[in-house]
């Protein structure tokens, strides 16, 4: 299919071709809200250039009819688009190894590329979640482990009940992402709660921690609002991997190719192209 642009005499950013090995975009899919095959074809057809994989949240892929699953995951494909579980396996483990086993292989089986690992509500040790990772890259299928400072991420808290849980050492949440790292994850997820939501005030010297120790090619911060992604743009250039949800594509694009922004960004954005 043709991606051919109208207004190629414009100067913008340069951004990589797909599959990309930065800049990174993923968005959020069906959640609180229904997604079927005309919705995800409408998105694809006209931003799929702009899109590297999409994440579906809450489980919401178990109460898909399996043909109607499978759709979304091959249209995604057909656009160059990796399709992740999502925290799911979070439940999943709690239900004992058979469970684990039965998850990763129906992930296989309907499509998926990519197993989140996210231990928002639970307790892990270190070494399970690697062995985890390994699990899920020895099944042929992308291991993301999802790190972060706050407990009980993931479920829309308060600004109190995030203070009421108090939050982890950084340097905890870093140690963890270099051994799921060194143990073959296709890319961290940087969970945002705790850091830039329901905070009373932005934590950016936690992202910052994060970044420098971990690098930014192979982790991507949750940015689930326009002046977050904003701010790491601002801070780590066009080129950071984020998420964010799937109606926010255009205006991160924008940002990305330096065609738009707020006083904050507006002409500070370029790249140096390839």
């Amino acid at each position: 299919m043709s991606n051919q642009r109208a207004f190629q005499g414009i100067r913008m950013n340069s951004r990589q071709e797909k599959p990309r090995t930065r800049g990174i975009t993923e968005i959020r899919g069906p959640y609180y809200s229904v997604m079927g095959k005309n919705y995800l074809q409408d998105i694809l057809e006209t931003m799929g250039d702009y899109v590297d994989s999409l994440k579906f949240a809450g489980g919401a892929f178990t109460l898909y009819p399996e043909d109607k699953l499978r759709e979304l995951l091959d249209l995604a494909h057909d656009y160059g688009v990796k399709v992740s579980t999502g925290g799911f396996m979070e439940t999943v483990v709690t239900q004992g190894p058979e469970a684990i086993d039965h998850y990763i292989s129906e992930c296989k089986r309907v499509g998926f590329d990519i197993i989140e690992i996210s231990t928002g509500f639970i307790t892990m040790p270190t070494d399970d979640i690697v062995r985890l990772v390994e699990k899920v890259q020895n099944a042929g299928l992308l291991a993301k482990p999802e790190i972060g400072v706050q407990f009980g991420a993931g479920g829309t808290n308060t600004v109190e009940q995030n203070e009421a849980e108090g939050i982890t050492d950084p340097a905890q949440a870093i140690e963890v992402g270099k051994r799921c790292l060194d143990a073959g994850a296709y890319m961290l997820m940087i969970e945002s709660e705790g850091i830039t939501e329901s905070v009373r005030t932005w934590r950016t010297e936690v992202a910052t921690q994060f970044a420098r120790e971990l690098g930014t090619e192979k982790v991507m911060f949750e940015a689930a609002d326009p002046d977050v992604f904003e701010w790491y743009i601002k801070n780590y250039g066009p080129e950071i991997n984020v998420f964010v949800d799937h109606s926010q594509i255009v205006q991160l694009e924008t940002l990305r190719r330096g065609t738009w922004g707020t006083k904050d960004l507006w002409g500070r954005v370029v790249t140096l192209g390839e």
